[in-house]
């Protein structure tokens, strides 16, 4: 099972001094809009989006069918197949992809720690 790209959504109090922190080691803005409150930094392969009052705790991101700089990549597993596969594991999700469809869709789960994870594919 591939589950694409990861990254790390922070859920930040002041995007203005967490998006200095976080150019102090290395990273730099690579997507989102400071006006909107969300920024995605990268650093080599590495990426943490910085969301403020958009959600109260920090999330583990997957983007199936993109690569780290948002690449379309050529061969993924589509995130209704993921989800079938987690499902059949005994994976309990938060929020599920309709089955029905194809294209852009998201799962939610929440791992036994209470970490949310998001597999959110947007091709």
């Amino acid at each position: 099972m591939k589950l694409g790209a990861f990254s790390i959504s922070l859920a930040v109090k002041d995007i203005h001094a967490s998006k200095a922190f976080y150019e102090k080691l290395g990273f730099v803005q690579f997507a989102g809009d400071l006006e909107r409150n969300y920024l995605i930094m990268k650093n080599g392969n590495s990426l943490i989006g910085l969301f403020q009052g958009m959600f109260e705790s920090n999330i583990l991101t997957f983007n199936p069918g993109w690569d780290e700089s948002a690449n379309k990549l050529d061969s993924f597993d589509d995130v209704r197949d993921i989800q079938k596969h987690l499902k059949d594991k005994g994976v309990e999700l938060n929020r599920e992809a309709d089955a029905s469809t194809t294209g852009p869709a998201s799962i939610v789960m929440t791992d036994p720690d209470g970490n949310h994870i998001l597999i959110d594919q947007h091709v």
